[in-house]
């Protein structure tokens, strides 16, 4: 079943706009908000406490931003390498992209290709709104990206319990456990919220990926014959699903 928290009640017009013009920027300042909404500034403040208290916001010094539940950050190490995963922020914007592109440059990921297309565009990470709700866990060695988790549900009753993903890890990262650890967050947090099966699909061609998923439980549904136009060569869609 659609866990309740996803769904967005305010209780006040003033205080769905404060919510949707964060939504869509990713974060802003109280300037920002002041600026730009047609509300008392005073309101405005008065508003972001009550969606914080809610748990529909945070706050960090003058940042305002969209809550969403998993916000730890957990390190590793494997080998010679220390990485933290955790959950993406706005300003892991151009990083994250980047990685996803880098991943996907030689055409074996169309759907996260796809991602990083949507994210580039609309220049913010997470969505959590009437129609979509969208989730970044981000691998960082350092300050920089080296992989990501990406999950992407609807808010429409009759595919409410599903869930699109993409998991990568940056070719000089692969073999540390990064990508397993990425693809095991994302996991906890889609049945935390209520999500009942996922999906994801890669080109025939892609055989680690899909072997990488079998050995973790998921399973190919279907095939879709000469589905992608790699170069001069058609190439089949594998459809995978894991139940949670």
């Amino acid at each position: 079943m659609m866990d309740t928290e996803r769904r967005l009640e305010f209780g006040h017009d003033d205080r769905e706009q404060v919510y949707n013009y964060v939504e869509r920027h990713g974060e802003c300042s109280f300037d920002d908000l002041e600026s730009s909404l047609r509300i008392d500034p005073r309101g405005i403040r008065h508003h972001v406490a009550i969606l914080r208290r809610d748990g529909y916001l945070t706050v960090e010094d003058d940042t305002v931003a969209v809550a969403f539940d998993d916000a730890a950050a957990e390190e590793h190490r494997a080998d010679d390498v220390e990485f933290v995963v955790r959950p993406a922020r706005q300003s892991d914007l151009a990083g994250l992209v980047g990685a996803i592109r880098q991943v996907a440059d030689d055409g074996s990921y169309i759907e996260a290709e796809s991602v990083a297309d949507v994210v580039d565009h609309e220049d913010v990470l997470l969505r959590h709104n009437e129609v979509e709700e969208r989730m970044f866990f981000v691998a960082t060695v350092g300050e920089d990206v080296v992989g990501w988790v990406h999950l992407a549900g609807s808010e429409l009753e009759k595919l409410a319990h599903t869930a699109k993903l993409t998991v990568g890890v940056i070719e000089t990262y692969r073999g540390h456990g990064i990508g397993s650890h990425l693809l095991e967050r994302g996991l906890e947090w889609a049945q935390g919220r209520g999500y009942e099966k996922l999906y994801n699909s890669a080109p025939s061609t892609n055989e680690d990926a899909i072997a990488f998923l079998e050995a973790r439980g998921w399973e190919v549904e279907a095939r879709r014959a000469d589905h992608y136009r790699l170069g001069d060569d058609y190439v089949d869609e594998v459809m995978m699903a894991r139940r949670l």
